[in-house]
């Protein structure tokens, strides 16, 4: 039986402890993780505006080795299905869209509020 799909919000990337260990778990097979280059965009860019010491590169080098590592986790071709999502933070569509194209089962987020599971179950 194939292990559940995890889609990985932008904010349980940005710390590098919890990023970590969510790769861990991935890469002993716990679960299959996804995730989206407007995702990686996200962590990537908020953890540069306040960590200004870590250099661009090694976040980019970061992303490479992820992408290798996990090579079906890239989930593309949701950006349609975004534009039709409602949401309470407009701005976490791409989220929804990237989890319902990849197929997730779940999305791993520090951010609840903005995935009420009313408008979720009608994508279960």
């Amino acid at each position: 039986m194939p292990p559940p799909t995890a889609l990985l919000d932008a904010n349980v990337l940005y710390p590098a402890g919890l990023r970590d260990l969510l790769l861990r778990l991935a890469d002993r097979y716990l679960y299959a993780p996804l995730w989206s280059a407007d995702i990686h965009e996200e962590w990537m860019r908020s953890l540069l505006a306040d960590r200004p010491d870590i250099p661009a590169g090694a976040l980019e080098r970061t992303r490479a080795i992820m992408d290798e590592h996990f090579p079906g986790a890239v989930v593309t071709g949701y950006a349609a299905l975004a534009a039709s999502l409602d949401l309470p933070d407009p701005g976490d569509a791409h989220v929804l869209a990237a989890a319902i194209e990849g197929g997730a089962s779940t999305i791993v987020t520090r951010n609840l509020r903005h995935f009420p599971s009313e408008r979720l179950a009608p994508r279960r």
